[in-house]
């Protein structure tokens, strides 16, 4: 488990050879001396707190190649003024075994590599108690062994204006306590709050993290992803969904212990009478696709331990949410399959290609392998809180939409090869499938017409 919160790796005590000497006593030394060095300047900054000039706007700019180095102790502090600390759109930049902490960036903006400049390696660092996002990406990002902690919006905010982001690395962090400034509470359904948002990342590693803790999900790919191998990671006591995985393609999820998740947003429903079944791990409008190059052409979720979350996996489609559709909260984005928007509208939708095409499918999920571990008296439920499920609702609207009543669901239970099999489950467990209001026991989960958890086995009691 990756503990690098409270036991950082300690940066180096003297300036390396030919490093410029960065001086805490000294008000906006960083930033002065990125700016008068050269490109691929390594800076070691002294024990101590650095600042920048008290306007919000003070920033460090880096240079191509540049790399900044904490001594043990180094912190560079905003003070709740400056609101961001890292910026620009030079590549290659790194930053090692330094402390960023107390910037104040706006919602949906971030505090570290604020513009989202390509090939950074932010390592043994820790940036916590800003506002915003601790951290941006862009293309070929690594962050690894770093604390991302109490953050007001997110540990990491992968997003990349205007484009796509190739090639992450997130790997051996701890992401704990963020989106301190509760965003959905302020802005209800804005659906920008966890540990990590990821939109629009092509191809991301994210293994051997230790996320835990946040207000919120805890890793949250959210529209147009692509290629994610999440593996050996522990997902703990966030407040919201361990994973969500989201009108996105093809992932690969195995090996991670995912437990005590959803506790806070799975009783709260419950408690408001929503007998939905909200997933730990929750794929919603997300499928593998074999014309979307990765290295799978599915969802494989396998060799997962799932303990005492507020209900399992669900799989999930809005059939009134596809490309043109009012009930497109991505508005103006479509599938990776319909570049054009506007090409989803009748005629041309009612039939091939567009039907299938216009809308992400929750299709080629493929579960097996699992423990599904449940003792209720550990979770605290009182109502159902051990579900399993794949549906849809019925589609409504807009009047033209051509997935109008239960074709959705129809395909999504039946016709889109979402499979559980081979999986282990202790405790009680029941089933979903079609609409939210279609309870199965065990026995009418296998038999026809859902013929789902071939091969696997059941122990109703925890303990079993």
């Amino acid at each position: 488990m990756a503990r690098v919160c409270e036991q950082p790796a300690a940066g180096p005590a003297k300036a390396p050879p030919g490093a410029v000497t960065v001086d805490p006593s000294v008000v906006g030394d960083l930033a002065a001396k990125t700016e008068s060095s050269p490109p691929n300047t390594t800076f070691w900054l002294r024990p101590g707190k650095h600042r920048l000039e008290p306007d919000r706007y003070a920033q460090v700019m880096p240079k191509e190649g540049n790399r900044y180095l904490g001594a043990p102790g180094a912190v560079l502090d905003g003070r709740k003024i400056n609101q961001y600390a890292f910026s620009g759109t030079a590549r290659k930049v790194t930053i090692r075994h330094l402390t960023v902490e107390r910037f104040v960036a706006p919602h949906n903006e971030g505090v570290v590599n604020h513009d989202m400049a390509d090939e950074w390696v932010i390592e043994h660092a820790t940036v916590q108690y800003n506002s915003g996002a601790g951290l941006m990406a862009g293309a070929r990002q690594q962050v690894r062994a770093s604390c991302l902690r109490g953050n007001g919006q997110y540990g990491m905010n992968a997003y990349k204006t205007g484009d796509s982001i190739r090639g992450l690395v997130v790997e051996g962090n701890e992401i704990v306590g963020n989106n301190t400034d509760d965003w959905e509470r302020r802005q209800p359904g804005c659906g920008c709050t966890g540990g990590i948002k990821f939109w629009a990342v092509d191809g991301a590693d994210v293994r051997g993290n230790w996320v835990h803790d946040n207000r919120g999900a805890g890793l949250w790919a959210d529209n147009n992803n692509n290629d994610f191998l999440i593996e050996d990671n522990v997902l703990d006591a966030n407040d919201g969904a361990a994973l969500m995985y989201e009108t996105s393609y093809n992932a690969v999820i195995r090996n991670n212990v995912i437990r005590r998740n959803n506790w806070v947003e799975g009783r709260t429903y419950a408690d408001q009478g929503d007998d939905f079944p909200y997933g730990t791990v929750y794929v919603s409008e997300a499928g593998g696709e074999p014309r979307v190059p990765a290295r799978t052409d599915r969802i494989e979720i396998y060799r997962n331990v799932l303990e005492n979350n507020w209900n399992g996996i669900t799989l999930w489609e809005d059939a009134d949410r596809f490309c043109n559709s009012p009930s497109n909260t991505s508005t103006g984005y479509c599938t990776l399959l319909v570049k054009d928007t506007d090409r989803c509208a009748q005629p041309a939708i009612a039939g091939a290609p567009l039907y299938g095409d216009c809308r992400w499918k929750t299709q080629r999920v493929d579960i097996h392998g699992n423990h599904f571990l449940l003792d209720p008296s550990v979770v605290k439920c009182t109502v159902e809180c051990g579900r399993m499920a794949v549906l849809a609702n019925d589609g409504t609207s807009p009047d033209w939409s051509p997935y109008r009543g239960k074709r959705v669901a129809e395909a999504i239970t039946h016709e889109q090869q979402n499979r559980w099999h081979d999986n282990v489950y202790r405790g009680p467990w029941s089933f979903v499938a079609d609409g939210p209001g279609r309870k199965l026991d065990a026995g009418q989960w296998q038999g026809t017409p859902y013929r789902q958890d071939a091969g696997s086995t059941f122990h109703p009691q925890a303990g079993g």
